[in-house]
């Protein structure tokens, strides 16, 4: 007769574990893994981003995870609603008629032949995306503004991936 309550306890506790875990990671934060290069040398291929996902407001240089196409994308907010984003002939990104400093970004930030044209007007609950290695990557000059619904979270952390 105990031994029958305790592997009932057992399984009502793995049970709430189980439910406790599906909340926490089903509904206030989610994972994925970076898929390539696109925020590097900050994020590499394969590193696991843990994103907050109850955050609805962003702001300027936030990293966060965001979908397009059925894809998850991650990228740094650079302009939020109102903003007046350019691409310069000397690949250089002026927000709002300023060239914006960005110590932390060691590539130029090119215009895509094929992408969006400028300037762009940030509109409400719209947010301009780009990647850290600005060369090549799939970003706001690829799709334009993205809508503030189509951004799953903030990322919170990175867990580097280990040569396994």
């Amino acid at each position: 007769m105990k031994e029958k309550r305790e592997i009932i306890l057992f399984f009502t506790r793995l049970l709430m574990l189980a439910v406790m875990l599906a909340v926490l990671f089903g509904v206030i934060f989610g994972m994925t893994s970076a898929k390539n290069q696109d925020m590097s040398p900050k994020i590499c291929a394969g590193d696991l981003l843990l994103y907050y996902r109850l955050e609805r407001k962003y702001s300027d240089r936030d990293v966060v995870v965001f979908q397009k196409e059925g894809t998850l994308y991650t990228g740094r907010i650079v302009a939020r609603e109102k903003d007046k984003v350019e691409i310069t002939d000397k690949n250089e990104l002026k927000i709002n008629g300023s060239i914006v400093n960005e110590p932390d970004i060691f590539y130029k930030t090119p215009a895509y032949v094929d992408g969006i044209s400028y300037p762009v007007k940030v509109k409400k609950d719209q947010y301009f995306i780009l990647c850290d290695f600005r060369e090549g990557a799939k970003d706001s000059r690829y799709f334009g503004a993205v809508n503030a619904k189509d951004i799953k979270g903030r990322v919170i952390t990175v867990l580097r991936r280990s040569n396994l």
